[in-house]
């Protein structure tokens, strides 16, 4: 069997419209001028953020060996998040913005996983994919647990709780 080496990058250059997204940098919070899109008619929500993060893959030979380059990107929607115009504060700001976290956490946790696997030319897309599909599982729980614990934010008891936790996963993965 070939070496492989695996080379697992984050990367902002994608096929997604650059006026459009934002790439996850901890050193740029979202500001609601990012918020784009037209809230839906009147509901109870605030606001929503949309994000997510993908992937890239491919293999070459270098000097007779395989090498196989992971591209990862974290993105945040500009024209799918949107804010009710009376709804714009700090407090509902940080909630969506944990949000965008918790979609970078995912992102690292795939990261982290890939750099652990032993791919090869035969396995890499298979496994990939099924890799990206748990991390997109365990980023849609957080999620549902984030917005369930804290009633949307509603619960300022359990969004402090919660303010801690992002703030220092976030902290430790980014170091």
């Amino acid at each position: 069997m070939a070496q492989f080496t695996t080379n697992v990058y984050w990367t902002e250059q994608t096929d997604m419209n650059s006026k459009d997204v934002i790439y996850y940098s901890k050193n740029k919070p979202l500001q609601w001028p990012d918020f784009k899109g037209t809230p839906p008619p009147p509901s109870q929500v605030a606001a929503i953020t949309a994000s997510g993060f993908g992937y890239k893959a491919d293999m070459k030979s270098v000097n007779g060996k395989g090498q196989i380059n992971v591209a990862v990107y974290c993105y945040f929607s500009k024209g799918k998040s949107w804010v009710r115009p009376n709804k714009m504060t700090t407090y509902i700001l940080t909630h969506e913005q944990h949000h965008f976290d918790a979609t970078y956490l995912a992102a690292k946790m795939f990261i982290d996983k890939v750099k652990s696997l032993n791919l090869d030319g035969d396995n890499f897309n298979e496994a990939l994919k099924r890799l990206y599909k748990q991390c997109c599982d365990t980023m849609n729980k957080l999620q549902q647990d984030y917005d369930g614990q804290t009633m949307n934010g509603q619960n300022e008891t359990q969004q402090q709780k919660w303010n801690r936790f992002f703030d220092e996963r976030i902290a430790l993965v980014t170091k």
